[in-house]
């Protein structure tokens, strides 16, 4: 899950000269000026920025602001960054209409597509419909709030993983310690919802979770769990398939929405 030094200057450089794409009234979508793509790095987005942060950020409505959300209109350069063999990451139809789908054919590392840098001590929601198609017993990661570096972080504070079988809502420390405090039982072909809201930060970071869209209890037996949700110098989120597999394993999502409330986050999931 190591990620160069040279592809982190490339997110870094795309981020500072992307220019935000603005959602309009209704819900159609232009997309702004974007920065030329470099390596991996591609422009595209709906909106991106943060909500407390003082960061740019668009999609503003009376009842609060849609931040991020890439456009299947425009394609896999909607995203930050995906990290997948070429042509594995696509859009395609279903029956809730065009849809993202992540291939990670079997021997791969990952087909994953990246959303726009996080920022300490932000809070948003955000939510996205995913089923997925697992070829064997191994799990997959599906979502990842992932950091940078890899090493002698949590990796990935926050991380959902599926097999065939349940899915799962881990919690990463900052010792790289791994905390179930979710789950619930999952097949392969089968539409499910999911929101969270994350305020970010390395030991008092939180998460709530909506999933088909009713809001779940952790194994804590609370509502909110506390813990670590931000690490190292750079956070970001990912969607799509992890885990090297003898098998195969397909994502396929709604666009992932970063908003200010529930509302706006899920309104598309």
């Amino acid at each position: 899950m190591t990620m160069t030094t040279a592809f982190h200057r490339r997110r870094l450089a795309y981020w500072g000269a992307a220019a935000a794409a603005l959602v309009l009234t209704g819900g159609a979508i232009a997309v702004a000026e974007q920065a030329s793509a470099t390596g991996t790095s591609a422009s595209g987005a709906s909106a991106a920025g943060s909500s407390s942060s003082g960061t740019s950020s668009s999609g503003a409505s009376s009842t609060g602001k849609v931040l991020w959300k890439p456009n299947t209109t425009v394609g896999p350069t909607s995203f930050a960054s995906v990290q997948c063999a070429t042509g594995n990451f696509s859009v395609v139809t279903s029956g809730k209409g065009k849809v993202w789908q992540a291939y990670q054919a079997a021997g791969q590392e990952r087909c994953e597509a990246l959303g726009p840098v996080l920022t300490d001590g932000q809070t948003f929601y955000v939510g996205w419909s995913s089923k997925v198609a697992i070829d064997d017993s191994n799990d997959r990661y599906i979502f990842q709030l992932k950091c940078d570096p890899s090493t002698g972080t949590a990796n990935h504070p926050i991380e959902i993983d599926a097999t065939d079988g349940r899915v799962r809502l881990q919690e990463w420390d900052t010792k790289h310690v791994a905390h179930p405090i979710w789950t619930a039982p999952i097949a392969n072909n089968q539409w499910h919802s999911y929101a969270l809201k994350i305020h970010l930060g390395r030991t008092d970071g939180t998460i709530d979770l909506w999933y088909d869209g009713k809001k779940q209890t952790f194994s804590t037996g609370s509502g909110t769990f506390t813990g670590t949700t931000y690490d190292g110098s750079s956070d970001y989120l990912k969607w799509g398939s992890y885990h090297p597999s003898s098998g195969a394993a397909y994502n396929t999502f709604t666009s992932p929405t970063m908003a200010t409330t529930l509302q706006l986050a899920t309104a598309g999931s």
